[in-house]
């Protein structure tokens, strides 16, 4: 079957579509969101010019994520999921109004931080809710398609919403007023996609309690026992592991080409400013276009090769981008070299999420997602710090374009070589 008809078939279930609508209504308001807040913090006349400051201001707001994942695994294998979604989306609007509120108020210290680092705290419940309840209302032969749907279309919806956030700054200006009304707006789809949650019965979405045995019982107890069951189940589950492994690796080399990128729009290609944020939407737009092809890719893909056959292609695909487009550092084609990684990561991510939904049990998906959460992250944190060490602040360095490719190229070819052990499923 095409794209468009297994996209029709997935959204002919209705509770796939009420689910399907609450991550794209949130996610397009993270979009707007986060536009806000780079703006502000990257592209403001005060903005952060050397990779260390950058570096320190994405472990700021990334590293609470790897804290909180692990906690709101347990929670959400314990809470009702439809519940987490909806007292998740409305804290985050609360919190988006407060951000507002502070930066309106010329308070943009260490309360405003506060309030971010907690939006984007909360948002880990909701992601990782929506991934352990999607197998609830799809059914599992289903789970690519729905895998391609889902967070592909919440990306897209995401970068639609910066790009949306973009435009209103390019109106509003750099000033505390345009970002307010920026982050009062993402505030107001939060709070919609709390009421799109309300549309979903309270127990539809799991989890799964009375299949649970008394030893997962005695884990949710305690949040470190639970998180270090979970990282036992996966250890277990190779094409899991293996997947989770490859998507923190992924994650490392990304976290790297973005904060390249950024200072290279900051300090290089542009003088900053609202010009530098406008010239970097441009290669994150590009990326989004390479997210949607991905997603579009992947399903295609699929039907016709092996799951480790299509990320070794994606992940070679993705050495090749650097070494052709990124290295040249010509503004004119940095843009190619998005797009590419945006179909890399979309493509890995898809195939990666079905490997893990289809190895681990319900009772513990919550966890395991919130695992891949933390690592997700602290593999961003890492390689900010690797980057304030090895990106000059002008963001043009050959040798570290050229040991990102190697990278690439590493986790390719450990995805080609045959898989010699017995698969549990067919078509890992």
């Amino acid at each position: 079957m095409s794209f468009h008809g297994d996209l029709r078939e997935v959204l002919r279930g209705p509770r796939f579509r009420r689910l399907f609508g609450t991550r794209v209504a949130s996610q397009f308001s993270d979009g707007v969101y986060q536009a806000g807040l780079a703006g502000y913090v990257f592209f403001s006349p005060e903005q952060h010019t050397t990779a260390g400051a950058v570096a320190a201001a994405f472990a700021v707001l990334l590293l609470p994520f790897s804290v909180v994942g692990p906690f709101a695994g347990v929670l959400i294998d314990r809470w009702q999921r439809r519940q987490v979604l909806l007292f998740s989306a409305l804290a985050k609007a609360a919190l988006a109004g407060l951000t507002a509120a502070l930066v309106a108020a010329g308070s943009d210290g260490a309360p405003f931080l506060l309030a971010a680092l907690l939006l984007l705290s909360v948002n880990r419940f909701f992601l990782s809710a929506l991934s352990a309840a999607l197998p609830h209302v799809v059914p599992e032969d289903r789970l690519v398609m729905a895998n391609a749907v889902t967070p592909t279309c919440g990306t897209a919806a995401a970068f639609l919403g910066a790009g949306a956030g973009a435009g209103l700054r390019l109106l509003g200006g750099d000033g505390p007023v345009g970002t307010a009304l920026i982050l009062a707006g993402a505030g107001v789809g939060f709070a919609a996609a709390g009421l799109v949650s309300l549309t979903l019965g309270r127990a539809e979405l799991g989890p799964d309690l009375a299949a649970e045995s008394s030893r997962v019982r005695r884990a949710l107890r305690n949040v470190l026992t639970g998180l270090a069951d979970g990282a036992r189940h996966i250890w277990g589950r190779r094409p899991a592991r293996d997947g989770l492994a490859t998507i923190a690796g992924h994650r490392f080399l990304y976290g790297i080409s973005t904060i390249m990128t950024l200072l290279l729009y900051n300090n290089t290609f542009t003088e900053g400013g609202t010009a530098g944020f406008a010239s970097f939407s441009v290669t994150m737009a590009a990326s989004a276009v390479g997210f949607l092809a991905g997603a579009v890719a992947t399903p295609w893909a699929r039907e016709r090769m092996r799951a480790r056959t299509w990320i070794a292609a994606l992940l070679a695909a993705g050495a090749a981008a650097l070494l052709v487009f990124g290295l040249p550092f010509d503004a004119a084609v940095f843009p190619v070299a998005g797009f590419v990684l945006g179909v890399v990561s979309q493509g890995v991510k898809v195939t990666v999420d079905t490997l893990v939904q289809r190895h681990v049990d319900d009772a513990y998906r919550g966890r395991v997602f919130s695992v891949y959460d933390m690592l997700f992250n602290a593999a961003f944190v890492a390689a900010a710090a690797v980057a304030a060490l090895a990106v000059p602040p002008s963001g043009v360095s050959a040798p570290v374009v050229t040991a990102m490719a190697a990278g690439y190229g590493a986790m390719a070819l450990y995805w080609a070589v045959p898989e010699r052990r017995p698969r549990v499923l067919a078509g890992d």
